[in-house]
Order: structure tokens, then sequence, then C-alpha cells
């Protein structure tokens, strides 16, 4: 690191936890953050204001007024153009340092099994369960950790699926794709706004201890939030022995 850098991170290398090597760690790293809205902005933000090296950012969708109610990496003047570029000026108003890779694509297998092995952490902030599945198919298959948030209404859940441990489970082992789960949108069921803030927020700092080393107690658990008592629970989630998408694995 350069004296700028030093001082830029001077208050993440004062921390125990990370230090310089930790620092270091995050600037060689690459983190794939897949949608770039109520989650993913907030995610992007904080891996971009930590220093992550290289962030990639996937997102089809262009920026809409309805929007900025939660969606903090965007503003006014770019409504209309695409969430992923959109995403991409944002941190690089917060720090120019890092490289941002903005991909205006739908995320199907093809773009993901090209885009995960590249990824040393992968952050799913979608709303869609195909996709969501298309993501954990992908990441089982190349052995990256996945850190998963959602919120709908008032409610939202946090995990992180790394299938390095053949232990854990992955997320098709908590919700099967044949489970026949009705897609929560935003557009149709609403989200209150810091929800999505708080959700990502904490998908940063679970993606930010992986890449430094520190690793996730949340690897094999569920925390979900009731945003109206903001009260956390957690609970174990046990692995399928079964599943169609990681029983196979070694």
């Amino acid at each position: 690191m350069d004296d700028a850098q030093l001082l830029r991170y001077s208050r993440h290398i004062l921390l125990d936890e990370l230090g310089v090597e930790g620092q270091e760690k995050l600037l060689a790293s690459h983190a794939l953050v897949i949608g770039a809205g109520g989650l993913g902005s907030p995610v992007a933000l904080y891996l971009g204001s930590a220093g992550v090296g290289r962030i990639t950012v996937v997102d089809h969708d262009v920026v809409d007024e309805t929007n900025l109610q939660r969606q903090i990496a965007h503003n006014l003047a770019r409504v209309g153009q695409p969430k992923a570029e959109s995403v991409r000026e944002a941190i690089t108003a917060l720090n120019p340092d890092v490289q941002v890779t903005p991909l205006v694509r739908r995320a199907d297998d093809a773009l993901l099994d090209a885009l995960v092995p590249t990824a040393d952490v992968v952050l799913d902030c979608t709303d869609h369960f195909a996709i969501r599945h298309a993501i954990n198919r992908a990441c089982v298959r190349h052995g990256r950790p996945l850190v998963s948030g959602a919120a709908i209404r008032m409610d939202g859940q946090l995990s992180v699926y790394d299938t390095r441990d053949p232990a854990r489970p992955c997320y098709a082992c908590v919700f099967p794709e044949d489970a026949g789960l009705e897609e929560a949108l935003c557009a149709t069921m609403g989200v209150f706004a810091p929800l999505v803030g708080i959700l990502g927020s904490m998908q940063a700092a679970e993606a930010l201890k992986l890449l430094t080393g520190l690793g996730s107690r949340l690897s094999g658990q569920l925390l979900m939030l009731d945003g109206r008592d903001m009260a956390f629970q957690q609970i174990e989630l046990p692995r399928n022995p079964h599943c169609a998408v990681c029983a196979s694995r070694p």
C-alpha cells in the first residue's frame, strides 16, 4: 500500500482483526455482486469504500424513480441509466482506486459460469428465485462462497452458503427449486426502505470477513430480521444429503 492508501484505510488497519495484512487481502480481492438494487446498493458501496480491489456488478435493469426510495447508490440524475453503470459511478465517487466492471446483462448460467470462477466471493442481491438458483448452482460448481440476502415488506434474511465445507448446505438445500415457493416482488408487495440497507450492509460485512480470512459464522445459519420489532432470530440450516445441486459434490 502507498501512503494515500495507508491513510484512507487507517481505520481498518487499526483493527486487530484486519491490520495491514487484512487490508492488503481486500485490495487483492474480486467480489461479484449480482443485483444493483436495494441490497446491491449498500453492498457495492461498502465493498468499494472498504477497498475491495475489483468489483463486478451484474444487473440488466435501469434506474427508475420508484427505486430511489431505497436504492441508495442511484440518484435522480441517473434515472434511465443502467443500474450497473450507475453503481460504478457511485463507487468511483467514493473510491476511484477500485476497479468496477458493470455488466448490463441478466445473470444466466453461461454468464455465471464465466464470472463465478474469477471471484473470491459472490453476493446474491437479486429478488428472483430462478436467478438465485442459477447463482447457487454456479457457486457449488466452482467452489465459491455465496452471501445471500433477501428483504420484502418488513422482513429480511441473510445467510452464507459456503460449500467448500462439505458439512454445509447450499441454497437449494434450504429452498429447493421445485418447492413451488411464490415469487415476492417489491413492486407488488412493498419494502421498508431501511431494511434493505441493514441487510445489504450485513451482506457486505460477511463478504469482507470471508475475503480477509476471518470467515463467517453465518455459514450454515439463517439470520432472520423482523423489522417491525427490530428482532433477530437465527436458526441452523442442515445440509440435505439428497439435494439436487450439491449432493454429488466431493
